[in-house]
């Protein structure tokens, strides 16, 4: 049976998520599951989360936390990552703060803008410290990276190291039937849609019923008023470039120059822009983690079911070689032509046995590949930044960054960076 290592096991209600499925699938029942996180009492609450599974579903599953990252990954024939460096305190605090001394507001800061191009680059060392010990120790393990930003980090893995790597989220699984169901229309098996861009701005392209183009009667229902609050952006976008785009309003509003900006201070209310989400996003979470958390750690009838997350069901089709297709995050080795070759791409892929194949999509509308151009300059950029580890490189992302540079001026965005390379101080590698 295979063995699956999970880095950043201290995400308890992902590890919860992502490895209660493996041990309710029949091909992965037997699996060893190895745990790593550099927080010991969180990984210990996985640990006994995941052995009161296993025990209440036949207790196959051979679960074992370690404190030795190596030792976790030897002889793994998959490797979860769900790291998170920096944590919300100290370093997503600092992604938000500085640049709000700067006037500049962000919404996530987890993929791209000022906030996603410093939690890339204290990401990147990290993760290719992973890769070192897998090319040492399970060279031929699949890496699943499910860590944001991404397209900057999963790109980073694919180009500079050795390893089999794809990202994985699940906005691609979520998006036609977010549309539907906010317009009041019926989301049903007779659905089919085609997806295809980059993490948190893939496009869908595609939406019918029994073949029949839907999109005309969404836009009606759209203009008449029928938007839910939430997703205003998301709409206008929509509306404005032709097509909905995967990831949520909130995440949108900060990838384009469009929404967040300072001159006009009515857009926040009028697309319901929420400032400072993640923070809030966050103490939330830790709150509700603090409620529940004796709750499911104490529970000893604790159950699960199987959730939409991809990860269980691609290590399944790789063990049985039925085959399964997913929404992948992988390089764009001509898959979508007008993207640059570098770029890291969110598009349809196979899986089976042999691995997973990506599809070819074409083209996109050009409208569309416009505005991920604009993502994928920064996306770049910030690896060059993290490979070279010169300063110029973080001044270019964050220069070329849509919505950064719609608010400050170039003399701004370099004192911004300087900033905040200053207040990550260890977090980051040094900078010349």
């Amino acid at each position: 049976m295979p063995k699956i290592t999970f880095l950043g096991a201290g995400s308890t209600q992902f590890v919860k998520n992502l490895l209660g499925d493996c041990m309710l699938t029949p091909a992965l029942k037997g699996s060893h599951i190895a745990l790593y996180d550099i927080d010991p009492q969180r990984l210990k609450e996985s640990e006994t989360i995941l052995n009161t599974i296993n025990s209440n579903y036949d207790g196959q599953a051979k679960i074992i936390a370690y404190d030795d990252r190596k030792k976790a990954l030897e002889g793994a024939d998959y490797v979860i990552n769900a790291v998170q460096i920096g944590g919300y305190k100290p370093c997503s605090v600092t992604d938000f703060e500085i640049p709000k001394k700067y006037g500049l507001r962000q919404t996530i800061a987890d993929t791209l803008g000022i906030g996603g191009i410093f939690r890339a680059l204290r990401t990147i060392p990290v993760l290719f410290d992973f890769a070192r010990d897998i090319e040492e120790v399970c060279p031929d393990a699949w890496f699943f990276n499910y860590t944001n930003p991404m397209a900057i980090l999963t790109g980073a893995m694919l180009r500079y190291t050795g390893v089999k790597t794809v990202g994985l989220c699940h906005s691609v699984q979520q998006c036609a039937k977010t549309l539907l169901e906010g317009v009041g229309m019926e989301y049903d098996e007779r659905v089919h849609w085609k997806i295809a861009g980059i993490n948190h701005m893939a496009w869908l392209l595609e939406i019918t019923r029994d073949g029949k183009d839907l999109y005309p009667e969404i836009k009606k229902l759209s203009r008449e008023g029928k938007v839910p609050p939430n997703d205003r952006v998301r709409h206008e976008i929509m509306h404005t470039f032709g097509y909905y785009v995967t990831e949520s309003s909130e995440h949108n509003a900060e990838y384009m120059p469009y929404f967040i900006k300072s001159k006009y201070p009515e857009l926040i209310e009028r697309y319901n822009i929420p400032l400072d989400e993640y923070p809030r996003r966050c103490e939330h979470q830790i709150a509700e983690w603090n409620r529940i958390r004796d709750e499911l750690v104490n529970n000893k009838n604790l159950t699960h079911k199987r959730s939409i997350e991809y990860a269980s069901y691609i290590l399944e089709s790789m063990e049985t070689n039925i085959p399964y297709k997913i929404a992948g995050n992988v390089l764009n080795t001509g898959l979508i032509p007008n993207l640059p070759q570098e770029a890291c791409v969110e598009v349809p892929c196979m899986v089976d046995a042999s691995g997973i194949a990506p599809c070819y999509v074409g083209n996109l509308p050009e409208q569309l590949a416009a505005l991920n151009r604009t993502n994928i300059n920064v996306q770049l950029l910030t690896i060059e930044a993290a490979v070279t580890q010169k300063k110029e490189y973080i001044y270019y992302a964050a220069m070329l960054d849509p919505h950064t540079s719609s608010e400050l001026s170039l003399d701004e965005i370099k004192s911004l960076c300087d900033d905040l390379i200053e207040a990550h101080g260890n977090w980051l590698p040094k900078y010349h």
